[in-house]
């Protein structure tokens, strides 16, 4: 795991570099500072938007009575699409903004569902749980 962080850290910042070096080789720097702007305030207001309404959503599943895992897990990856919309580089804004598409989410999001269950499945310990019982006897 560590070293996929380490070459996560490494090889898509240098790619980031290296494609805006060539971009701002063709275009001009100014032109590529304004797209890099530009995707950071456009990806940062759309993920604002659906962030709030992921949330409305939230809200209206717990008025019903349930627990909006679902939701919750939505709201993260918008978290992260909105993370990576506002980090400079025309990989990160690709990745950003596929994420905001719900399509695609949803797509990501049943990956990360089957991963999720997947681990707790493995990782949980049933020995510790505690069943309470109500006292009958009053």
């Amino acid at each position: 795991m560590l070293f996929r962080l380490i070459l996560l850290f490494t090889i898509i910042p240098a790619l980031e570099l290296y494609l805006l070096i060539s971009v701002g080789s063709i275009v001009g720097a100014p032109a590529t500072i304004s797209i890099i702007i530009l995707t950071g305030v456009l990806g940062a207001f759309l993920a604002k938007k659906q962030g709030l309404l992921t949330m409305q959503k939230a809200l209206q599943e717990i008025r019903m009575g349930y627990a909006p895992a679902e939701e919750l897990l939505h709201g993260l990856l918008i978290i992260f699409a909105g993370i990576v919309l506002v980090t400079p580089g025309f990989i990160t804004d690709t990745i950003g903004f596929l994420l905001l598409i719900p399509m695609i989410r949803n797509i990501m999001f049943s990956v990360l569902k089957t991963k999720l269950e997947a681990y707790v499945s493995t990782h949980s310990n049933t020995n510790n749980i505690i069943e309470i019982k109500p006292d009958d006897e009053r």
